[in-house]
């Protein structure tokens, strides 16, 4: 029998009989006891080592959970809350001479009431489902009792809930009186095409108020129509169509004419100068039904063209949410969600509104859309693995536009944000925990990262940010170092162009040479590999290892890398500085090159060398030419100034097509991109992207295939 391993020997030790018998043995012998203070002293220290090991554990806890959100959280609130009990309806015998609106009954009285009476609704819910299970039963069992209740249908109907009548449902709703005549002259009333074409009319023409009350309540009618019992019907859906955007396309208009105010006025104190006038009582009403219903309708509408329209309208009668604070938090909210889950021109006018109201309003409706929208910013981030990345990249830009237009206050906020980045940051360095990597390399922390890279690349010229850019620098660099393996180079390059957008928008050298070579010099097992899924770098952050062996894989290491590269050459191709700069980077590609054997991996790198050697040689040159020394730092400056804002030299325009190819090869990727699956059976190569290397690609256009030389 041959010597037992570690791990038995371990185990035996532990677990065999003879050694518990033996362990029980020497416990017994060599017991002793301990007097109360030695023992009172032991409990002491050992509560000493467990409140220290708590205090760390808690500290690392902080870290788990605290959401990156956080920072915003304080003001995505809702504490505006709607004080009119109003249903919405106006009264169409109104006279507005008391300066009041109409006052509808309470519906519940205090929060104790309504408790109550949902209670009892749901005890009434309750009793009334033991009686369907009662009456199905008795159906299933007499047969004479089922042709009963097929002579008697009004039964079945109560059962089932739907027999009530308009009054009935009224009173228990607690409508007011005026109301409940308005759904009366409603009831039965069944409203046409030409009905709403004499409306307009007779309000454009002679000016009719009380028309227009008529016109709002059908229109309120309609936007709640499906959501709630409506007295009014409608002929078809054209005269629903005709109601809705006569109304969207009149209303501001009427209402403005109404105040006597101009229809290309769009500031909020003309509004406010109105209030105390006996226009502004009158009008109030009309206004906030418009609003409300509007908004309702919102809500309601699932076609993006009818939702984009209605926000468009309603951006006209934007001054006039500055009386209804209920209302304009409901129309941030509705926006914000229009603006993260929908697309094109629905997120365009949503995000529109948001920014007039940012704008228009004081700076606490500004904390409470920049809060909401980070919030939705960073929920589309993390809803899926899958990532619509032109979607995201639409979201990211609105929201730097947002932050923008107060920097300072958005400073102040996207510092607490990236500290809690950091201390996630630091959380993973220190522990390596699987929960703390997998957070850190999430769409919902790179798309954080990336957020404050376009804030600072936007603002950085003209507010003093410095302090902000080098916290950011120290955190993306973190990030480079915390992840060094290939599956997770999309990250790792990621990273590298967020060094490169920020060293472009302030003119500070980053190395980031490195970090590019890092990725290019990775050796895989074999030259040739098989030819594996589609990869995008910038649509994943880390990869399956199944991708790693692959030729695709390999390919795009090379062809991100050259890409990277390209953009933190020309930069610096002017700068004086730039033989210094290029010397190491040109060794090692060197090697490279050397290294490889497959000929378009070495042509394409063979010729970024050979252009980076001529710019050097170029640069060199006018350097040598030059009397100031290395410490006039103006002189150094203006060194080839000219030839830079000319960007005729061979190598601007050699980088230029190497971002322009990478943006091509973007853009004819699809906009939602999911990892690669390990799927054994086999998988055709997708020769349809666009690389540096000169590959051919396959076009299908009506259904035939065409080869494209590159």
């Amino acid at each position: 029998m041959g010597k037992l391993g570690k791990k038995a020997r371990k185990f035996a030790k532990k677990n065999l009989p003879s050694v518990l018998r033996d362990r029980r043995k020497k416990k017994a012998l060599f017991k002793k006891r301990y007097s109360s203070k030695n023992v009172q002293s032991n409990v002491e220290d050992q509560a000493k080592v467990i409140d220290h090991s708590n205090e760390r554990n808690t500290e690392v806890e902080a870290f788990e959970d605290l959401p990156l959100e956080a920072p915003f959280m304080e003001n995505d609130c809702d504490g505006v809350v709607d004080s009119s009990d109003s249903d919405g309806y106006l009264s169409e015998d109104i006279s507005y001479e008391n300066g009041t609106e109409s006052e509808p009954e309470k519906l519940l009285e205090g929060d104790k009431c309504t408790s109550e009476l949902m209670m009892q609704n749901i005890k009434i819910q309750e009793n009334l489902a033991v009686q369907k299970r009662k009456l199905e039963r008795l159906k299933r069992k007499d047969p004479s009792f089922s042709k009963f209740l097929e002579k008697h249908k009004d039964i079945e109907a109560m059962q089932n809930g739907v027999v009530f009548s308009d009054e009935d449902e009224m009173s228990n709703h607690g409508r007011d009186s005026a109301t409940e005549d308005n759904q009366g002259k409603d009831e039965g009333r069944v409203l046409t095409v030409s009905a709403i074409s004499s409306w307009c009319r007779l309000i454009k023409e002679e000016h009719k108020e009380e028309v227009f009350v008529c016109l709002l309540n059908a229109y309120r009618a309609a936007c709640h129509y499906g959501a709630e019992s409506i007295g009014l019907r409608f002929q078809n859906a054209e005269t629903f169509c005709s109601l809705v955007m006569s109304v969207l396309s009149e209303a501001d208009n009427i209402l403005r004419g109404l105040l006597g105010l101009s229809s290309f006025s769009y500031k909020k104190e003309a509004v406010l100068e109105l209030k105390d006038t006996p226009q502004w009582v009158n009008v109030k009403p009309l206004i906030k039904s418009y609003l409300r219903s509007t908004l309702s309708l919102l809500d309601q509408v699932t076609d993006s063209e009818i939702l984009a329209f209605a926000l468009t309208r309603l951006r006209d009668s934007l001054p006039f949410f500055d009386a209804f604070p209920y209302l304009l938090q409901r129309l941030i909210k509705t926006t914000i969600h229009l603006w993260a889950t929908g697309g094109g021109m629905l997120s365009s006018s949503s995000f529109s509104i948001l920014l007039d109201v940012a704008s228009l309003f004081t700076t606490d409706w500004f904390d409470n859309c920049l809060a909401k929208a980070f919030v939705a910013y960073l929920a589309q981030s993390r809803a899926t693995d899958i990532v619509n990345n032109k979607h995201l990249q639409f979201l990211r830009n609105s929201l730097v536009d947002l932050c923008s237009l107060d920097v300072q206050k958005s400073l102040s906020k996207a510092t607490v944000s990236v500290r809690q980045l950091a201390k996630v940051l630091q959380w993973g360095l220190r522990t390596k925990k699987k929960e703390a990597l997998q957070r850190i390399c999430s769409w919902e922390y790179a798309n954080c990262i990336n957020l404050w890279v376009g804030f600072i690349a936007r603002n950085v010229r003209d507010y003093d940010l410095q302090a902000f850019f080098f916290t950011m620098v120290q955190l993306i660099n973190g990030v480079v170092r915390l992840f060094p393996g290939p599956r997770y180079f999309p990250l790792r390059l990621n990273c590298i162009q967020w060094l490169n957008d920020l060293s472009n928008s302030t003119g500070v050298f980053i190395p980031i040479a490195s970090f590019v070579l890092d990725v290019l010099e990775y050796k895989t097992v074999g030259e040739r590999g098989k030819p594996g899924p589609a990869l995008f770098f910038q649509s994943v952050l880390k990869l399956p290892k199944s991708c790693l062996k692959s030729q695709t894989f390999q390919d795009e290491c090379i062809t991100s890398a050259i890409e990277q590269l390209s953009s933190h050459f020309l930069q610096w191709s002017y700068h004086i500085s730039f033989p210094d700069l290029a010397t190491v980077p040109l060794i090692r590609l060197k090697k490279f090159n050397e290294s490889k054997t497959k000929e378009s991996q070495c042509r394409v790198v063979k010729h970024l060398i050979e252009q980076v050697e001529k710019n050097v040689d170029s640069v060199q040159k006018k350097r040598n030419e030059v009397a100031f020394s290395p410490n006039d730092h103006q002189s150094v400056e203006t060194f080839l100034q000219f030839e830079k804002s000319s960007l005729s030299s061979p190598f601007t325009q050699y980088c230029r097509s190497v971002l322009d190819k990478a943006d091509l090869r973007g853009s004819h990727k699809n906009e939602k991109i999911s990892l690669p699956t390990r799927d054994k059976s086999k998988r055709k190569r997708d020769d349809s992207s666009i690389n540096v290397f000169g590959h051919k690609d396959v076009d299908t256009v009506n259904g035939s295939k065409k080869r494209v030389k590159r």
